[in-house]
């Protein structure tokens, strides 16, 4: 199958209650992992590059290995930039053959917000490629995207309409209470679905995206922590909640810190399990079936997409 953009995956979507999967990349195994999964259960799925992962893997090595996942897997799935942090590097992602940008002006103020995401959109569709907005900040830390708790802002769903119709965005990455990392709520998970049910009701059949929408699997953590590690208080969003929001306008669910959580737990059971291990392939290779059984778990449990590529 060719890389897609997200246009009929997220119209698919919509109408039939259930999320597409943008699953962070940032090495061959994770790649092979996300696409494995996918392969196994016929699931549509985004392929997403953060600026960390352009930092550490470089463009060209990404590209050719989501290529590379392409030639081997039979399902469609999109090449997008995660939070584009201005026109330039949006512009240079397109180029570079991705299939879906995200421009983050979120940080900028609502007019200058709108100003940059149209000019994305301008450049992008004119190449037949996707872009997705974000109004709202979400608090955390993901790579280069640090927001504070008293920094961070819910969406205010009087502002979506304009927004949308200004820019010519196709999707919108809203804050209804998610957040980047391992350490999302201090206490009782709590979304506002309300928000959600406004911005719905305000933009009809317009697909929404909730980014830092990790769950935080304590399987993994207590791997981890069993294993030399330290991740006390690790929490994460409540499946049953991501669930809901993909029944609702939600047609893009973002995944990163859980994979990097089962891929962590793979290596650092297997170097602990047994200490003579220093072959790469034996610890990447648990590593990866972690990341691969973690993917199929999403899927079937909390997008909804088994069966829809």
């Amino acid at each position: 199958m060719a890389l897609v953009n997200t246009k009929e995956m997220f119209k698919k979507a919509y109408a039939g209650g259930y999320a597409i999967g943008a699953f962070n990349i940032n090495n061959m195994e994770i790649i092979q992992a996300i696409a494995e999964a996918a392969g196994e259960l016929n699931s549509p799925v985004i392929l997403q590059v953060s600026a960390g992962a352009r930092k550490y893997a470089k463009s060209e090595y990404l590209k050719a290995l989501a290529r590379a996942a392409e030639l081997d897997s039979k399902i469609e799935f999109a090449l997008h930039l995660d939070h584009g942090a201005d026109f330039e590097i949006c512009k240079a992602c397109i180029d570079d053959g991705f299939t879906s940008v995200m421009i983050d002006g979120s940080r900028f103020s609502f007019e200058d917000n709108i100003a940059v995401t149209k000019k994305v959109c301008e450049y992008a569709h004119e190449r037949g490629i996707t872009v997705e907005g974000e109004l709202g900040k979400l608090a955390g830390v993901e790579d280069d995207v640090k927001v504070s708790a008293e920094d961070a802002l819910y969406t205010d769903p009087n502002e979506v309409e304009e927004f949308v119709t200004r820019t010519g965005v196709d999707s919108l990455a809203i804050a209804i209470g998610t957040s980047h990392g391992a350490y999302k709520f201090k206490s009782e998970p709590k979304l506002r679905f309300d928000i959600l049910e406004e911005v719905g009701r305000r933009l009809p059949e317009f697909p929404i995206v909730l980014h830092g929408a990790s769950s935080v699997s304590k399987e993994y953590v207590d791997i981890i922590n069993a294993n030399g590690g330290a991740l006390g208080g690790a929490m994460g969003v409540p499946e049953d909640m991501l669930r809901k929001a993909a029944t609702m306008a939600v047609c893009k669910i973002n995944i990163d810190s859980d994979i990097r959580l089962a891929f962590t737990a793979g290596v650092r059971k297997v170097l602990t399990d047994d200490p003579s291990v220093f072959d790469p392939r034996t610890y990447l290779a648990e590593a990866r079936n972690n990341v691969r059984d973690l993917v199929k778990h999403k899927i079937t449990t909390v997008l909804g997409s088994e069966n829809k590529a």
